[in-house]
């Protein structure tokens, strides 16, 4: 899996690992129709700084929670 290259399958991938090291209850916010894939670089980023990070203190992880709500679709 080249998660380089946006795809709705690299989509979901991200979101379930996000949602997994965020520790995130409500998998809602995590559903990928709500995503745009022109916004995959974003996710991406965001995707790599929490893997890279290893474990968050609580804050970090809300404060990456309210950046996903940034750029899913309004």
């Amino acid at each position: 899996m080249d998660l380089d290259k946006p795809s709705p399958e690299n989509l979901k991938y991200l979101l379930e690992q996000l949602g997994d090291k965020l520790g995130v209850a409500n998998r809602i916010l995590l559903d990928e129709k709500d995503y745009d894939l022109n916004r995959y670089d974003d996710l991406k980023f965001l995707y790599d700084h929490v893997v890279k990070s290893g474990t968050l203190s609580p804050a970090e992880s809300h404060a990456f929670i309210d950046e996903l709500r940034s750029v899913r679709k309004s």
